[in-house]
């Protein structure tokens, strides 16, 4: 099984949001239908810009804490790392 750390954005360069799961695609819907209120579905948070899979959910939950006390400069240079554009990742994970 995989656990998973993930940033959403409500726009590039918008609101950020980071969490961790042990399902991305069941979470993803979650936070696109906004069926859990919330800071994501007060904000619409909805953008999965970035995730990282982990072998534990310890693992996805450190990486979750560690990225939550970075500051902004420090998450938005992570999720231009590997998604410059900001492209909606979760398109990869419903096709």
């Amino acid at each position: 099984m995989a656990f998973y750390t993930y940033i959403l954005a409500s726009q590039p360069n918008g609101t950020l949001y980071t969490g961790h799961t042990d399902s991305l695609t069941k979470r993803m819907w979650e936070h696109r239908e906004g069926v859990r209120p919330g800071f994501t579905a007060k904000y619409g948070v909805k953008l999965l810009v970035r995730y990282e899979p982990h072998d534990t959910r310890e693992g996805a939950f450190r990486r979750e804490r560690q990225i939550k006390k970075w500051n902004r400069s420090w998450e938005i240079r992570l999720i231009r790392s590997v998604n410059p554009d900001w492209r909606d990742l979760s398109e990869e994970l419903f096709g």
